[in-house]
């Protein structure tokens, strides 16, 4: 495993070798569930989980996703209608500038955010629709992490293919390269896989990003930046590969960790905004109604991934500063001990929330 993942589970490693229990430091889980309308927190501590009487919780109103900030003390908030920034009790609104207030583009409908490896901008994708179904024009807007806005950016027209339970889903990424930020766009094409497009500024201080003709890709179920942050690794249905510099997935570089089956959701410690080479990913079978597959983790260094546990309806997955990786089901939100589950197979299951409705995405920070 990376020595700077390490460094702040040294403690907890003492602590096994001599049988004293260390106090880990205290961490703060943000939760987005009720299907997006509530998000909540739970507060972890040295005897597992410590919910405090008054822990905070509050209404939202068309929830998508929850991103940590740098520095870990604000969260970014995705809502349907735009970004914003709440501190550690969920409080202090700081809205991000509006989107797309300018002739040509349409009121905002955010459908998904991601940031980038180095945590100091924001990519998030629009996309209205009608009768239940994203079919609107897709945009882009990307922020620094203050909430001003750097660029926009309107997409070529599409035509999804006929809904179907096993179509590509809509996938964002955000990488840096020659000191340009380039949003990535993967999503489902009509012809059957997907389509890659690629939206940079070609002027410096434009604020309109121009984008590439969409490039025929094989199915790409999830996107993730790599832990050292100048790659973007894909999901496919032949393993986890990093994406060319076209966008297309490299299979002559797939990680072998991972195996060649299809891989759906993907995480990596970058994501999550701390150290460390770990990447996790899941096969998602309800769709094909197999047997329940293992969330895996490697770390960079092992032949294989490890398998963490047999997740079902996994919605996220978190990487955060105590060591451990927490996995939030539509249900229940469960932490996984990194250090312990990868040298000793001893995961230390934690179940930290159950009974959740609907829960769609966690995030860690500091209070």
């Amino acid at each position: 495993m990376n020595r700077t993942l390490l460094l702040p589970l040294t403690a907890l490693l003492l602590a096994a070798c001599t049988g004293t229990e260390e106090a880990a430091p205290p961490l703060r889980l943000a939760v987005l569930t009720d299907g997006g309308g509530t998000v909540r927190t739970v507060t972890t501590g040295s005897s597992g989980v410590t919910p405090a009487p008054a822990e905070p919780s509050v209404s939202v109103q068309g929830g998508v996703t929850l991103d940590t900030l740098p520095g870990g003390k604000r969260l970014a908030l995705t809502l349907a209608a735009g970004l914003e920034s709440r501190d550690v009790n969920l409080g202090d609104v700081q809205p991000f500038a509006p989107p797309f207030d300018v002739p040509g583009f349409t009121p905002p409908c955010l459908t998904a955010t991601v940031l980038n490896a180095q945590r100091d901008r924001l990519l998030t994708l629009s996309q209205c629709g009608s009768g239940g179904t994203a079919n609107g024009t897709q945009q882009l807007a990307l922020y620094r992490t203050d909430g001003s806005l750097v660029w926009r950016a309107a997409l070529p027209t599409y035509t999804p293919p006929p809904p179907t339970l096993d179509v590509p889903p809509t996938r964002l990424a955000l990488v840096r390269e020659n000191g340009v930020d380039v949003g990535i766009v993967a999503r489902a094409a009509l012809s059957g896989g997907s389509e890659v497009m690629r939206a940079a500024v070609t002027t410096t201080g434009a604020d309109r990003a121009d984008v590439s003709t969409p490039v025929p890709t094989p199915a790409i179920r999830d996107l993730a930046p790599a832990p050292a942050g100048g790659v973007v690794y894909a999901a496919t249905d032949t393993g986890v590969q990093p994406l060319r510099g076209t966008g297309i997935p490299d299979a002559s570089a797939t990680l072998t960790a991972f195996g060649t089956s299809r891989v759906d959701r993907l995480w990596t410690a970058a994501g999550s905004g701390v150290s460390g080479n770990l990447i996790a990913a899941w096969r998602d079978t309800s769709l094909s109604g197999n047997p329940t597959e293992p969330l895996r983790l490697w770390d960079g260094v092992r032949s294989s991934a490890a398998n963490v546990d047999f997740l079902t309806d996994l919605r996220d997955v978190t990487f955060a500063l105590d060591g451990n990786l927490y996995a939030l089901t539509r249900t229940s939100l469960v932490s996984y001990d990194v250090l312990f589950g990868l040298s000793q197979n001893n995961w230390r299951a934690t179940t930290l929330l159950s009974g959740l409705n609907d829960a769609r995405a966690v995030t860690w920070l500091v209070p």
